[in-house]
């Protein structure tokens, strides 16, 4: 890929630009090894090691998981710990969030360093054997090899496999242990994967959040990551509100299948990206709806323009 079909993933987008917190932020690792490291102790997953209240969160710190902008993450850890972005925190000195949280903060950082790099939504099939869960990791520009590679921001050094038991590569995570939203469609249309091993969780028996329904929205948060938009995981928005428990209809469908072959391609150039992102059906909107991640509750968001 060429200098300037690169040029896009190293400029800044609206959620990853860090803003008025670039000079707070002072210079960073320009090993991509060491800004892994420095960014797994940035966030605290809302999610992980049982009730975060047992790790000294008050429940009014629930509210961090919906920070939206790298701007506004960067300035929540300074209030928490004003010193430099570098020096390790403890739990509570770190923002709560999730997998999206630590790949955004990754991706702005290695954009301010110049490294090509973006979101990639999708599933990785590590955490529970036997189940492909809804996540999100960064790909950079390999310039040596010519190729994307995907680095897995948020797991911590010697991090096992679940599934192989072996160390996971979390500078070259392999591609068939995470699926992009692209990939882990192509892989269930052709009977590959199966879609009801496809969830947020295995344990959350809710139908939007498993198998085709969650497949679709994965696409489309992969294809939208791609353009330069790497919105919340629960944002929702166009076909996500016309699509059942059963996933898209036959031509809906026809369409998905031809905008994973053309994401998947790695010869697909930034252009044809945000044409495909442009659709009326996937571009995000002005105004989202953010569905609670903990209650279900909805309410309507606007987003900035820049």
């Amino acid at each position: 890929m060429t200098d300037t079909l690169l040029d896009p993933y190293r400029a800044q987008s609206v959620c990853s630009d860090p803003g008025r917190m670039s000079e707070w932020i002072g210079e960073v690792p320009r090993d991509l090894g060491e800004l892994r490291r420095l960014v797994s102790g940035l966030v605290f997953h809302y999610r992980a090691n049982g009730d975060v209240a047992g790790h000294g969160f008050t429940p009014d710190r629930l509210g961090e998981i919906d920070l939206r902008y790298a701007e506004e993450q960067f300035a929540r850890l300074a209030e928490l710990k004003p010193g430099p972005l570098g020096v390790a925190r403890e739990p509570t000195e770190r923002i709560l969030g999730c997998c999206r949280d630590f790949t955004l903060l990754f991706v702005s950082l290695a954009r301010r360093i110049g490294v090509p790099a973006r979101s990639r939504v999708g599933f990785g099939g590590y955490f529970v054997d036997g189940w492909w869960l809804d996540h999100v990791v960064a790909e950079v520009w390999d310039a040596d090899a010519s190729r994307w590679r995907l680095v897995e921001a948020q797991m911590h050094e010697g991090f096992l496999d679940a599934s192989t038991g072996a160390p996971l590569d979390l500078l070259d995570v392999p591609r068939d242990r995470f699926l992009t939203g692209a990939d882990a469609w192509i892989a269930a249309r052709a009977g590959r994967l199966d879609p009801e091993q496809v969830a947020v969780m295995p344990e959350l028996e809710v139908p939007e959040l498993r198998s085709w329904p969650y497949l679709t929205h994965n696409l489309v948060l992969d294809l939208t990551a791609l353009d330069g938009h790497e919105t919340l995981l629960w944002a929702t928005w166009g076909i996500d509100d016309e699509i059942g428990a059963d996933g898209p209809d036959a031509a809906l469908a026809a369409d998905l299948d031809r905008i994973a072959a053309r994401i998947a391609d790695p010869a697909v150039t930034p252009p044809e990206l945000h044409e495909l992102a442009a659709d009326s059906r996937f571009r995000v909107p002005e105004v989202v709806t953010r569905v609670w991640p903990l209650d279900g509750s909805s309410r309507r968001v606007t987003l900035r323009t820049r």
